[in-house]
């Protein structure tokens, strides 16, 4: 993947019909081939004006004062991040490191979970909820407006899930909590313990 522009879609790492029953085919379709090509599309047209810019990661452009690069940008990183994430359901176990680190954080998996549906489901309008690593090396659980991102805040994201309408609509229509309880089966939890 290219970290300058000219920026690319992601490949993604399995077929678009993969995480079905949880998200469907056409849900992929549509969020991939549309939403997300669109955000990697409007970025390059905004930065083949300003070829000042262009030298500056996907990081960077997310910290602009310009409006339409930053959005652009998070959209592009946060469904890079988003895709790469998630595998075919029920594949991965949760990594002993990883949840010892959650259950001494939060209590225990059970907690975390209805502490990170609880934030996604608080999103009001479109954002994200998100598992990130604070400056201190903590575990953390926040949400971010549109497509801002925990990196702009000096935080690391583990694990995040996409609560724009278009992420989970056709599926689920106005059933976002639904939506949020049936991700779980997604998480490629051996990506998140690496990162």
């Amino acid at each position: 993947m290219l970290n300058q522009y000219p920026f690319e879609l992601i490949k993604l790492p399995y077929a678009v019909g993969d995480l079905e029953p949880v998200i469907d085919k056409q849900t992929v379709e549509i969020h991939y081939g549309k939403h997300h090509q669109a955000y990697v599309d409007n970025l390059n047209k905004l930065l083949a004006e300003k070829p000042e810019l262009q030298g500056k990661t996907l990081e960077e452009l997310m910290n602009s004062e310009v409006p339409a690069i930053k959005n652009n940008a998070g959209g592009v990183w946060n469904h890079d991040f988003y895709w790469q994430e998630m595998e075919k359901p029920g594949e991965e176990m949760l990594p002993e490191n990883l949840k010892e680190k959650i259950e001494k954080k939060f209590g225990s998996m059970d907690e975390f979970i209805k502490l990170f549906e609880a934030n996604a489901l608080g999103r009001f309008g479109s954002g994200w909820g998100w598992l990130v690593k604070d400056e201190k090396g903590e575990l953390e659980i926040m949400s971010t407006a549109n497509q801002d991102n925990p990196l702009s805040l000096g935080k690391k994201p583990l694990l995040g899930i996409d609560v724009w309408e278009h992420a989970y609509y056709l599926k689920y229509q106005n059933r976002r909590a639904e939506y949020v309880k049936t991700w779980w089966q997604l998480v490629n939890w051996a990506w998140v313990a690496e990162r």
